[in-house]
């Protein structure tokens, strides 16, 4: 921000645009939003078939990377439809929502929706129900490798898995809602192994779950970092949130769906993703959002989360998350 330009107050930032710029962010356009969804599938099952022609370790380590990514933009898609931002008509919204992107990466859009928004009703308060998931920041190097290397290694994936498995078919029998997410969960991931079975590649269904093990936690946990974690202690939009300009690489293995403009997304949560990119270049050139709540690239976000010593004492141990918390965290 250049010395010219003031500080905006928190809300004043809707003083300095237009009732038709605000309009133009909320448009929705259903053909956008199938065609990010198509993109989504389009690269799972790309990566699939690199595979079956080219089997080898680096294939399937990219192939991991790559699906991993985007089983994050399925909760991308799905958090859309939490929002009621993913498609006009709001049955189709939430049947698309669920059985597209929630079900297949086994989630619900249902119970995530109130949970949701009691994260944007109380970002960064001790109400909020993750805060959780960035209070420990900054951390050591070590911590983070540590981290990273639970992730990569399926440990932190089996542990959401039984959760998810408690949560779903442990109460299948007593509770409608756990049921219908199971149902949803196992109709989808049979209609994938159908497919490649049908293909004549029944095994490439391990890319999947191997990914959603793997490679999907790592990156759901560098977002979830990269939007709250060590945020200033301010009102939105100069504290509590932040965005980060990712490389080309990184929106397509870390960033689905413009996933990385958070910010932007906490000043107006019916944007929809593919107008995110605008609103933020326009804020930005108003002076509204504050260049120290932007990281460049994601390795920058890491830098920052891990940048405390080893010989500094820890930050308390945060409250653990509810039970019934969804597997994907808030956005």
């Amino acid at each position: 921000m250049s010395a010219a330009q003031p500080i905006v107050r928190p809300a004043a930032w809707r003083e300095l645009v237009t009732r038709d710029e605000i309009d133009t962010w909320l448009t929705l356009s259903d053909w956008k939003s199938a065609a990010s969804i198509a993109l989504d599938w389009g690269i799972v099952f790309a990566a699939m078939a690199m595979v079956a022609a080219w089997t080898n370790p680096f294939t399937i380590v990219a192939a991991l990377f790559l699906i991993g990514a985007r089983q994050l933009g399925f909760a991308v898609m799905m958090h859309e439809a939490s929002h009621r931002s993913l498609l006009s008509n709001r049955k189709v919204n939430d049947w698309v929502g669920n059985w597209l992107c929630a079900y297949p990466i086994w989630s619900d859009l249902y119970p995530y929706r109130p949970y949701h928004l009691r994260h944007h009703a109380h970002t960064g308060t001790e109400k909020d129900p993750d805060l959780g998931l960035v209070a420990p920041f900054p951390i050591t190097k070590a911590s983070l490798r540590r981290k990273v290397g639970r992730d990569l290694s399926g440990r932190t994936g089996l542990k959401f898995a039984r959760a998810a498995f408690r949560r779903t078919f442990g109460r299948w029998r007593e509770d409608p809602v756990a049921r219908r997410a199971a149902q949803g969960v196992l109709v989808t991931n049979a209609v994938l192994l159908a497919l490649l079975t049908a293909a004549g590649h029944p095994v490439l269904y391990l890319l999947w779950a191997g990914a959603w093990l793997t490679t999907n936690t790592l990156v759901t946990r560098i977002r979830a970092i990269a939007e709250h974690a060590l945020t200033p202690d301010a009102e939105e939009p100069h504290g509590r949130t932040r965005t980060t300009v990712p490389r080309w690489w990184e929106r397509l293995l870390v960033a689905p769906n413009f996933v990385n403009y958070h910010m932007e997304h906490h000043l107006l949560i019916t944007v929809p993703h593919y107008n995110l990119p605008a609103m933020h270049r326009r804020l930005t050139a108003l002076g509204v959002i504050d260049p120290a709540c932007i990281d460049r690239g994601y390795l920058a976000v890491l830098r920052r989360a891990s940048f405390r010593s080893a010989s500094a004492p820890a930050r308390p141990a945060p409250a653990e998350r509810p039970a019934s918390a969804p597997r994907i965290p808030p956005f």
